[in-house]
């Protein structure tokens, strides 16, 4: 008995040890709480940001060519050549070192007043970009956010399995008690103690890579938070079920909120309105520029030493297209074929999406029948190992059966824990995919 005593000690001790490090007042880290620490922290969600501010700061009328641009401008020249003129009169002029400096300066304004309305298509393609920017960083929220809670409750799945291997574990130590006492006893056989003890071995080292199993997830689920890798929190202990979808509203909101088919038909949109844009290319264009202008020029010598100038300019440009070597037509064609591809990706994501979601639906009614089962399944597997453990106390059985039936046990609450998990990722993903998470 002494024997026995101090190998559950060790056991006990080792469990101590290796839990300790985990156990020590860490802070518990809500489901709302990892949401909220990746919706602020998250690289993924950060880039995604940043991406839609740049199409919203590209969203203005001057990016699309509708204002007008004003520049002060000036320049100044200083030159030394030998001039010699031959006038008509017959008289030659001599200027062995004619200096002339010439200086300049004006505010000028140019307008593009009419490019076959180009520029208002322009602006609307820019609004619509800018909207598939904020569709696009929605996308990479819902994609993180389904990432973090699937993450999330990975770590409380290995917490729930871990809890079941310590569970048998103390099914394990029993046995090694009353498996040594009914040695003692003479109504076991040494075999029946030293399975006893195997078994509490396997199951210690089951314990032990259990929790390097939750420390990995863990540092899955802090990379999703955008956390440092030192890093130190907890999670809950279980995974709440209490969704019931409504499989007709599913089918119905998926075509107006997912985010994969929002953002095809954005982008068909902005190709429509880039074909546009190419076919304004075929109209004339008009433009002004007006200005107030000084000017200088000064000379050493000749009949002219200073000539200076001041005083507004305006005037204007018409440019009528009338061959471009058929390149407007080819920017036509491609705008036409990138709108057609645009409307084909667009059905088949609608496709795509619509079988995705019957399968979730059909996934998360098949792990709602299966747990139910093995949840009946588990209460048996458990009531059978403790009537087995009470036969071994009463000497009317061995190891063996004990043996199986802990084995029995332990894959049921494997499959139990798993079938929590899985139905738990289903409604996750039917969530994100209309935009609900």
């Amino acid at each position: 008995m002494k024997k026995i005593n101090n190998i559950l000690k060790n056991s006990i001790l080792l469990l101590f040890l290796v839990f300790s490090v985990s156990g020590n007042a860490q802070k518990v880290l809500t489901i709302d709480d990892a949401i909220s620490t990746a919706l602020k922290n998250n690289f993924d969600i950060l880039v995604a940001g940043n991406d839609a501010n740049v199409a919203k700061v590209n969203n203005t009328p001057g990016n699309a060519g509708m204002l007008p641009t004003i520049a002060i401008t000036g320049s100044g020249n200083y030159g030394l050549s030998n001039t010699t003129q031959k006038l008509s009169s017959g008289v030659t002029n001599n200027y062995p070192d004619l200096s002339a400096t010439t200086l300049s300066a004006g505010a000028q304004l140019n307008w593009n007043l009419y490019d076959g309305g180009k520029m208002f298509v322009t602006k609307s393609k820019l609004n619509e970009i800018q909207a598939l920017g904020e569709i696009q960083y929605k996308e990479k929220v819902l994609q993180t956010l389904y990432n973090v809670i699937a993450a999330y409750y990975d770590v409380v799945r290995q917490k729930q399995q871990l809890n079941s291997i310590n569970e048998v574990m103390d099914f394990n130590k029993e046995r090694v008690i009353l498996a040594q006492a009914g040695l003692n006893a003479g109504s076991l056989v040494k075999t029946d103690v030293l399975q006893a003890k195997i078994d509490l071995n396997v199951t210690t080292e089951n314990a032990i890579n259990q929790q390097f199993a939750i420390d990995a997830t863990l540092k899955t689920l802090n990379v999703f938070l955008g956390g440092k890798a030192s890093d130190s929190f907890d999670t809950s202990d279980s995974i709440p079920l209490n969704y019931s979808p409504d499989k007709a509203g599913l089918l119905q909101k998926i075509e107006k909120s997912n985010t994969s088919i929002l953002n095809l038909q954005k982008q068909i949109d902005i190709a429509q309105l880039a074909l546009k844009e190419n076919k304004s290319l075929f109209l004339p264009t008009l433009s002004m520029k007006a200005g107030y202008y000084a000017s200088q020029a000064i000379n050493s010598n000749g009949n002219i030493l200073q000539n200076t100038s001041l005083g507004p300019q305006i005037g204007g440009t018409l440019v009528v297209p009338v061959y471009s070597a058929g390149e407007t037509k080819r920017k036509i064609a491609i705008a036409k074929i990138q709108n057609e591809t645009a409307q084909l990706d667009l059905e088949s994501i609608k496709l795509q999406l619509n079988t995705e979601l019957q399968n979730t639906l059909t996934d998360f009614e098949n792990q709602q029948k299966l747990l139910k089962i093995e949840a009946e399944n588990n209460e048996l597997a458990k009531e059978n190992i403790q009537i087995s453990i009470d036969r071994l106390k009463h000497g009317q059985t061995n190891s063996l059966e004990v043996h199986q039936a802990q084995e029995s046990y332990v894959q049921s609450s494997t499959r139990l824990i798993n079938f929590r998990y899985n139905l738990k990722i289903a409604e996750t993903k039917l969530k994100q995919m209309v935009s609900e998470l």
